[in-house]
Parts: C-alpha cells; structure tokens; sequence
C-alpha cells in the first residue's frame, strides 16, 4: 500500500495516507487530485493522452482542471485500481521500468492483448494481478 501512495504523490497530493482497504474506499469517494493523477502518470511512464485511455475522462476535460482539483469517484476507483497494478507489477519485476516494459507486449495469457490495453477495466486489471501471480511463482501460462 506504500507503493501505491509513494505513486500517487504521497498524503500531501493525496490529503489521505493509503493503510488499509477502507483507506482506498473512502479516497476513491473524496477523490484524488489532478496533481496525484499526473504524478501516478509521470511514475509508470505514460503521457496524459495514454493515462486518459485508461480511466473515464476525457484529455480536454483533465486540462481544465486546477492540480487541487478532486476527480469523481469512478476517475478515482481506476486511478486508485492503476496504482495498484503497478505497485505489484514492481513488487513483480523489481522496477517500474521492466513492468512498463512488460505492460507493452502482447500476452498470450492476456488474450493477446497487452496488459497496458486491460488496464481500462476493473476485470482487466484482475486479470493482470493474476497473470502476475502466476509469474511470480514461476507459472507460465
């Protein structure tokens, strides 16, 4: 759960410290800020037009908003979903680096999908965390 903070921008970008599951719950009902968002993007490497594919906003719409501004819960659920794949993806692969890499290949697991392209869905994300887990303990599938 620190790594997901650490991506977010910490408690000052987030106003809320990440400890438990109900910690995600309730800031993914305040929402997160512009600012953590931006941050989440310039930590795993993706452009604001990439990051914007991923979660239920528009790029003309995230320009307009302030860094203080909080985005809705939905935005927030999937950012907060994001940081979490990247933080077990490092967990993983032992950098941000070598996971992003990872998140860009076609995956026969994956249904031949890259793990960047799931990352727009809930149940894409699962998947990921699953694939992961097979290979953290050295399951090919």
């Amino acid at each position: 759960m620190e790594m997901v903070e650490s991506l977010l921008g910490g408690p000052d970008f987030l106003g809320h410290e990440i400890r438990s599951d109900m910690d995600f719950f309730e800031l993914s009902r305040e929402g997160i800020t512009k600012k953590a968002l931006m941050n989440l993007a310039e930590g795993i490497h993706l452009s604001m037009k990439a990051i914007t594919r991923l979660i239920p906003i528009t790029e003309r719409t995230l320009q307009r908003k302030r860094d203080s501004d909080r985005l809705s819960e939905s935005v927030s659920e999937q950012v907060l979903q994001i940081a979490e794949v990247y933080s077990r993806g490092k967990e993983v692969f032992g950098t941000i680096e070598d996971f992003h890499v990872w998140t860009n290949l076609v995956n026969r697991a994956l249904g031949d999908w890259t793990p960047l392209d799931l990352l727009s869905s809930r149940y894409g994300a699962q998947m990921i965390l699953e694939e992961l887990g097979r290979i953290e303990h050295g399951i090919h599938s």
